[in-house]
């Protein structure tokens, strides 16, 4: 089991921690044509963005437990008819954001607060990279359906042919071209275009067998078509809570100012990297729950439960020690700035608590998206989202910028307190009842 762990992690490691080093080597690219003002319009244009995507990531997710399922249950048809419903549902939201973009743009630029010079940079960033939205949210649903296929090498080979473009051409548009920060807009476009083409013609390959029994009946067969919206919007409703979390999270920040901006920014991509670490194991929760679910394997459902705890915690202890030793160096390849040092020294005991808190939480979301049990995984979410509200609200005036770590540390301990009420403790005679969504 535990070679069956390792198989699908370790490329979703590798794949998951090119994406949060990817946003540092975007900030580290900022900091060395600006000041605070343009790593804070870098900040600012990304949690936007990161708000949308990760709010459609759910066809990555409903997918991946749907297609491990039938994976499971040797349903070779059904699997296809899965990846022909999320790619219509991928193209069709990816239009309705193109179509939508100048009102979806102003309304992000009126919600987000930060000075005049910050917000004009995050524009120019954000009406560039929009038009990479068809190929970011295909990408979804592709390596969604890949995941519950139990092949996380070919989202492994495309993220980091993809990421390796993007820093090249993000480094071509500001350096050679003296596009600014729009460049390094231009450049996601570039990169994630490229990396759609990749994994459609890795489909074509080893997939084709698939690919040929796909037909547009099948996938719009009412029955499955409604558990896949249901699933999916239960999913999308709890990606919205946590992607509201992460947005207020940077929006609040801009109240502090400039130098907390940044800062809180930066702290963020300590999390980010432990977060995206962890996924490696989520999405191997999801592929083998899924599994093991249509297998009915309950044994075996069991074990992988047991193991991937002790693989989680694990890695959750490596990352205290390396916060708390070492996040002086980690900051210093970001920025040079001595003022945003200073200001992260005061806050990076937060960042130092994510890891502990925040284990648990991530992996239960891998294992219901596995079972499909995406209603549990809405509903404990809204209610954290809720108290990280008021632990701000309430605070703010007294706290500052500490009140805003709070009520994110908050967040997840609510989290991770609903999630084990809900499952249970993680019954797997509640996980292997698929009547129950």
């Amino acid at each position: 089991m535990n070679r069956a762990i390792l198989r699908l992690t370790i490329p979703n490691i590798v794949s998951n921690v090119t994406i949060p080093l990817l946003g540092m080597i975007d900030i580290a690219i900022a900091g060395r044509i600006g000041d605070d003002t343009t790593i804070g319009a870098l900040a600012i244009g990304t949690a936007i963005f990161n708000f949308i995507y990760w709010n459609f990531a759910f066809l990555r997710m409903g997918t991946s437990g749907l297609a491990a399922q039938a994976y499971g249950a040797g349903d070779r048809k059904e699997t296809a008819d899965i990846l022909g419903r999320s790619l219509v549902a991928s193209l069709l939201i990816a239009l309705l954001l193109l179509i939508f973009n100048r009102p979806i743009g102003r309304l992000a630029m009126t919600i987000m607060e930060g000075s005049p010079e910050v917000m004009s940079l995050a524009a120019e960033y954000f009406f560039a990279r929009i038009w990479a939205a068809p190929a970011a949210i295909s990408i979804f649903a592709l390596h969604g359906w890949l995941t519950g296929m139990q092949d996380s090498v070919t989202p492994m080979v495309v993220s980091i042919l993809g990421n390796i473009i993007n820093i090249a051409a993000s480094l071509w548009f500001v350096f050679g071209m003296d596009m600014g920060v729009v460049g390094i807009a231009w450049g996601t476009v570039v990169a994630q275009y490229s990396s759609l083409l990749l994994t459609l013609l890795i489909l074509f390959i080893r997939y084709r067998i698939y690919i040929q029994q796909i037909s547009i009946k099948g996938s719009l067969r009412m029955e499955p078509l409604a558990r896949f919206f249901r699933i999916n919007s239960d999913a999308f409703l709890r990606t919205l809570s946590v992607c509201t979390v992460y947005t207020c999270f940077t929006a609040f920040s801009a109240r502090f100012g400039d130098t907390v901006l940044a800062t809180n920014e930066l702290l963020m991509q300590l999390f980010l990297l432990f977060s995206y670490m962890l996924d490696g194991f989520c999405y191997a929760a999801e592929s083998l729950t899924g599994r093991f679910i249509g297998e009915r394997n309950r044994e075996s459902l069991r074990r992988c439960i047991r193991l991937l705890t002790v693989w989680c915690g694990g890695v959750a202890a490596l990352y205290i020690v390396a916060y708390i030793f070492w996040w002086e160096p980690i900051l210093g390849i970001f920025t040079s700035s001595p003022t945003i040092m200073a200001c992260a020294e005061e806050y990076i005991g937060w960042i130092v608590m994510v890891p502990l808190v925040g284990f648990i939480p991530f992996l239960i979301d891998g294992i219901l998206i596995g079972a499909t049990k995406t209603r549990i995984m809405r509903n404990t979410t809204f209610f954290a989202l809720v108290a990280f509200f008021v632990l701000f609200f309430a605070l703010e005036s007294s706290l500052g910028n500490r009140a805003l770590w709070l009520a994110f540390i908050g967040f997840i301990v609510v989290r991770f307190a609903l999630m084990l009420v809900a499952t249970k403790g993680v019954d797997t005679d509640l996980l292997m009842d698929t009547s129950k969504r």
